[in-house]
């Protein structure tokens, strides 16, 4: 079931710690089958270098197993409140990946200091309210608090993305933690100027529109 999905969503998980974002088996991607509304999810604690696309589960929207012999992640009512909540979202994903996670454990917002936050979020990265772990808490504070962001960091908990696809999210995750380093490092050394408002606006949406191998980009 749903094989090309499963796939995608195994890479996905694989480059977590590709790109450093996750330790031992903590972190998790997942996608949404625009057909079926199905989900493909992580399972819990297994091992990345375990993960094949045979073992990602596949759940309904409501939870239930649909296929697959292991236990889903964790963060699945997490997920699934997203997706039951964001149509325009097939793909999410979970780190706690150390400079970003830094920000988020300070509650702190990452300001639009880089014209690659400007070009990839379209604005300050949020910081959602500190929400408990094991049910739709988490799930139901994205909601409210991401805005148009692709992106958020959970109070004292770590970084959610979403995106339409699943390579999405996990850009969103890679980008997240890199524009955290840079200005992690920017703020030992002083304190950068965020860039103006309408600024940002013109960056993001030059990047949307004539970024990559788009029909009339240059």
């Amino acid at each position: 079931m749903l094989e090309h999905l499963r796939r995608e969503v195994c890479e996905g998980n694989l480059m977590l710690p590709r790109y450093g974002l996750v330790t031992w088996t903590s972190g998790n991607v997942s996608g949404r089958d625009v057909e079926t509304g199905y989900v493909v999810i992580k399972p819990s604690g297994v091992r990345y270098e375990e993960l094949t696309p045979e073992n990602m589960v596949v759940l309904d929207l409501q939870g239930r197993v649909i296929e697959g012999h292991l236990n889903p992640s964790v963060d699945m009512a997490t997920h699934l409140t997203i997706y039951r909540h964001r149509q325009d979202v097939h793909g999410v994903v979970h780190t706690h990946s150390t400079f970003a996670t830094a920000f988020a454990a300070l509650g702190r917002p990452i300001p639009v200091y880089l014209t690659a936050i400007a070009d990839e979020f379209g604005g300050p990265i949020p910081v959602g309210a500190y929400a408990q772990i094991g049910g739709e808490a988490i799930g139901d504070e994205v909601l409210r608090s991401i805005g148009d962001s692709p992106a958020i960091l959970m109070k004292n908990h770590g970084v959610f993305t979403v995106g339409p696809t699943v390579m999405a999210a996990v850009k969103a995750a890679v980008m997240t933690e890199d524009v955290a380093r840079t200005v992690f490092y920017a703020l030992q050394m002083g304190r950068p100027d965020p860039i103006p408002a309408a600024e940002v606006q013109r960056g993001h949406q030059r990047y949307v529109e004539k970024y990559g191998q788009k029909k009339g980009a240059r």
